[in-house]
């Protein structure tokens, strides 16, 4: 798998038009596969994130940010400090 995103499915792919997200998908598992995508195209390792920065980073994917964010810390692909000032890629 590369760390560009460009080992994602041909699933995550059809859930994009123009680098967008169309929708963010409610099966869990269509939504796993593309939050594992975001993390990895959006996302450095070893690097802190502040809110604003990740709220950056997924707006130019959805407008619906703080779903995208919520999803990602609950499926422990972003860890966030207990006050929220920092975020980092868990894998």
């Amino acid at each position: 798998m590369s760390e560009n995103g460009s080992s994602s499915s041909p699933g995550v792919a059809s859930l994009l038009s123009h680098g967008r997200l169309t929708a963010i998908p409610r099966k869990a598992a269509r939504r796993e596969q593309l939050l594992v995508h975001l993390t990895q195209t959006l996302f450095e390792r070893d690097r802190a994130y502040s809110e604003r920065e990740v709220n950056e980073a997924l707006l130019t994917v959805h407008e619906d940010f703080p779903a995208l964010r919520r999803y990602l810390v609950v499926a422990s692909l972003l860890d966030r400090t207990k006050d929220g000032s920092s975020y980092r890629r868990v894998r």
